[in-house]
């Protein structure tokens, strides 16, 4: 009996790797015969670096760089060193958790720190990389990433307008003959569920900059700025489109890694199940589980669980899903390739005894065990 497990995080409690293993624990102590494949999972979002780094067999890389406000931060990043593949969350170096609630404010955050990683890791060798996009502080149009890769931002005067969506409204021209020599040579892979382009009323100025901080005065402003940095980008770059999907992903960034460095913005869990092969292991497997934190009616837009429920469907496989609560609507994600879903809860308690990772593992595990003791009757 082969089974493959591919679950993303519980956020808070387990991470993708700690609850693969308790699932794997559980079904051997059901079938200890069983051959149980592991594949960390994630959907592009807080968790894929750990995800992907450790299915595709890559190491760990810290480095200082450069937070939202310019203080220096220790970011890691993945690096693959057979397929020269860097995997990077752009919130490692510019995301909101980096910021205490009173410091939020996008008219001054800055991308910067996510350049330096996308250099750090061209040096080091990586041509090809997979980079999460979710969680950003920023409404910059990625002029902090693409300075800090040796793009020229100027004012009317000649002088670098500095970073920051402020910044944005004195941009006069735009050099590009001393971005790094190693771009063109290098491959971007963008995860990203995100669908709303760069400026107006589904921008991201509009849309998203109110949670990282901005004013209600503010949005209008920024969202001419970045509309201003479109135009002069086209004129660099023919190709350039504000309106495309994705674009105003992570305060503009979709923009600037399309336009600037011709990155392809894919749907986050179907970049992660590329990348690991979980296509493979699923066509000769018996049982497949997945799961989530928390399965409600969003699992099914995009989520992981949903993403490894169609994927094992294609070869008609049984799912089952573990979660540590339900939430309204869950039961689309019967419609959605799962074909049951188990709380792991085993007694009344506190959320955050439940949450406790030690508990949260125990729980996931002896669910499992049921689960797999069940399938194995052949009544499943």
């Amino acid at each position: 009996m082969k089974i493959v497990v591919a679950i993303d995080s519980f956020k808070g409690s387990l991470s993708t790797i700690e609850a693969a293993e308790a699932i794997r624990e559980g079904a051997l102590r059901a079938r200890p015969e069983a051959s149980v494949y592991t594949s960390p999972l994630a959907d592009g979002g807080e968790g894929t670096t750990e995800a992907l780094t450790a299915a595709l067999e890559g190491e760990t890389v810290s480095l200082t760089v450069r937070d939202p406000l310019g203080r220096p931060v220790t970011a890691t990043y993945g690096f693959v060193e057979n397929t020269k593949t860097a995997i990077i969350e752009m919130a490692a170096a510019a995301g909101l958790p980096l910021l205490k609630p009173e410091e939020r404010n996008p008219l001054i955050t800055s991308t910067y720190g996510v350049g330096q990683m996308i250099a750090s890791a061209m040096e080091r060798g990586a041509r090809r990389f997979l980079l999460g996009i979710g969680g950003s502080a920023t409404n910059d149009g990625g002029l902090g990433m693409l300075t800090a890769l040796g793009f020229s931002f100027r004012d009317k005067d000649g002088a670098p307008v500095g970073e920051g969506a402020a910044a944005l409204k004195d941009l006069h021209t735009i050099d590009a003959s001393g971005a790094h020599p190693l771009l063109p040579l290098c491959e971007f892979l963008v995860a990203c569920d995100v669908q709303n382009p760069l400026c107006g009323e589904k921008g991201c100025s509009a849309v998203f900059s109110p949670q990282k901080g901005a004013r209600t005065e503010d949005l209008p402003l920024m969202d001419a700025y970045l509309a201003a940095f479109a135009e002069k980008t086209k004129a660099l770059f023919p190709s350039a489109d504000p309106d495309q999907n994705g674009s105003g992903a992570a305060g503009g960034l979709g923009f600037a890694l399309c336009a600037y460095l011709n990155a392809t913005l894919v749907s986050g869990v179907s970049l992660v199940l590329s990348a690991t092969g979980l296509d493979k292991q699923i066509q000769d497997a018996d049982l497949v589980i997945t799961g989530e934190g928390r399965l409600d009616e969003q699992s099914v837009m995009g989520k992981a669980p949903a993403g490894v429920a169609a994927l094992a469907k294609k070869f008609c496989k049984p799912v089952v899903a573990f979660c540590g609560c339900v939430g309204k609507g869950a039961t689309a994600c019967n419609d959605h390739g799962i074909d049951a879903y188990f709380p792991i809860l085993q007694a009344p308690c506190t959320l955050s005894e439940a949450m406790n990772k030690e508990t949260a593992y125990r729980n996931l595990s002896a669910t499992a065990e049921q689960a797999v003791r069940l399938f194995a009757t052949n009544r499943f």
